[in-house]
């Protein structure tokens, strides 16, 4: 990470327990509206309304309905799998938050970190607890291929593509025909490249294959990736009752001021304010897309052995699919050029990517590891730092210190967080296309505005 963005995250970890709340406190239990300062009124408004999904250069097709409705047909298919069992959404349902409820992740076994939610998903800047990827299409590839997750592979993908009807013929509406040298019959049935092992099956296969088999295979795979990123960019919520709230606060609709309760509203204070809950859940999405160390002990208690952002620098330097690499539509642009500014250090050791807080009523466990069960386990630690692990000697800044809630400012923080929940898209989103719709992609639901307020 560059100097420049440590120090950036650094100052965000900087937590102000002891600051006095902006305006005076109601008590917990009061029935009456909070009367917001103008300053608090203020800082409400940069947190709503949500924009559309910022664009991405790097993949030319982020916004086509017809690669929204190939990328949701692909994640809903199993066959992606190495096993023809597990697709993206067994581990991303629906009725789940778009996790799967797990603390650990698990899908051809069990993997070391926790499912994150896909709910505002083209909000981030980076991706994975320790960004490791930093498109969503790039994102979208590494679970196909992990060992512990689909255990697919690229050839298999391509094959696929080529040989199931339905998926050729929406692949070709938007990428154009396949490349002559992904012909089925030409290609084995797995393979993809195993770095360190060559031995393994799948590399052997991978070697196997000709410069110009490789290259097809690669570009048909960079396109799955960025056709199940136009769809993914689809799942956006904005409209929960935070917002009309703010809508409301903002126009001096007293109606809407009402979407929020009063207890509700005394957390969305506390947040602002003592709890400077705001200093790392930042903006419209509720998150400063950057990485923090919050100090949550491992399941099971011990040290930590998960190196966070330290391992995920150099992957997603290595990764041919980063947003400099010869398969992004935009090479020269801000996201590659962000490549250039990343430095590893050793006080990237341990941090993990701040998650939005909307929706997040909806995908317990949660931490990188699902170290808490509820929203209320989340809200003790930061209370109280029990069982917290010690400052690391790498920290740069003061680091977190218990808030030490009252049970009534615990309740009304919980109230505020569950009134961030809006999951109403089109739930025609949610389920694999309709025949009619893979049919006429003009019928797809990817066709419609997401969500819009």
């Amino acid at each position: 990470m560059s100097r420049r963005a440590l120090g950036f995250c650094a100052a965000l970890v900087a937590w102000a327990p002891g600051a006095p709340p902006a305006g005076a406190a109601e008590p917990p239990g009061a029935t009456a509206p909070v009367q917001f300062t103008a300053r608090e009124r203020h800082s409400i408004a940069r947190h709503s309304p949500l924009p559309p999904p910022p664009p991405d250069p790097t993949n030319a097709v982020a916004d086509d309905p017809r690669a929204a409705l190939l990328g949701q047909m692909l994640f809903f298919d199993a066959r992606l799998s190495g096993d023809r069992r597990h697709a993206c959404a067994t581990c991303h349902q629906p009725e789940k938050g778009l996790a799967d409820g797990q603390p650990l992740g698990e899908g051809l076994s069990r993997g070391v970190r926790h499912t994150q939610s896909l709910w505002n998903v083209a909000y981030n800047r980076w991706f994975f607890w320790d960004g490791r990827a930093d498109t969503l299409w790039a994102q979208a590839l590494q679970p196909i291929e992990r060992p512990d997750e689909m255990g697919g592979s690229r050839v298999g993908v391509a094959r696929l593509i080529a040989e199931a009807p339905e998926l050729r013929a929406a692949y070709e509406r938007v990428f154009g025909l396949l490349p002559e040298a992904v012909a089925p019959a030409s290609l084995p049935r797995a393979g993809r490249p195993v770095m360190g092992d060559p031995a393994h099956e799948h590399d052997r296969a991978w070697r196997g294959l000709s410069d110009a088999q490789r290259a097809g295979v690669d570009r048909v795979f960079a396109n799955v990736g960025k056709a199940i990123a136009a769809y993914e960019r689809r799942l956006v919520s904005r409209r929960s009752a935070f917002d009309v709230f703010a809508e409301g606060l903002a126009t001096g609709d007293v109606e809407k001021q009402a979407a929020l309760s009063p207890a509700a509203q005394r957390g969305l204070r506390l947040f602002l304010g003592r709890g400077n809950c705001r200093l790392c859940h930042s903006g419209p999405n509720f998150s400063d897309g950057e990485f923090h160390n919050v100090r949550v002990p491992p399941p099971g208690g011990g040290a930590p052995s998960d190196a966070g952002r330290y391992d995920g620098l150099p992957a997603l330097l290595a990764n041919p699919f980063n947003a400099a690499g010869k398969f992004s539509d935009q090479r020269d642009g801000a996201a590659a050029g962000r490549l250039a500014l990343l430095e590893r250090r050793p006080s990237d050791w341990g941090l993990f990517k701040t998650p939005t807080l909307r929706n997040v009523a909806l995908s317990a466990p949660y931490m990188h590891q699902g170290q808490f069960d509820t929203l209320q386990r989340v809200i003790e630690h930061y209370s109280t730092f029990k069982d917290a692990l010690p400052a690391g000697h790498h920290d740069v800044d003061r680091t977190l210190e218990p808030l030490r809630l009252t049970p009534g400012e615990a309740a009304d923080l919980l109230a505020f967080l569950e009134s961030l929940t809006d999951a109403a898209v089109d739930p025609a989103l949610l389920r694999p296309p309709a025949a009619a719709a893979i049919d006429d992609p003009a019928r797809s639901p990817g066709t419609k505005e997401p969500n819009a307020p």
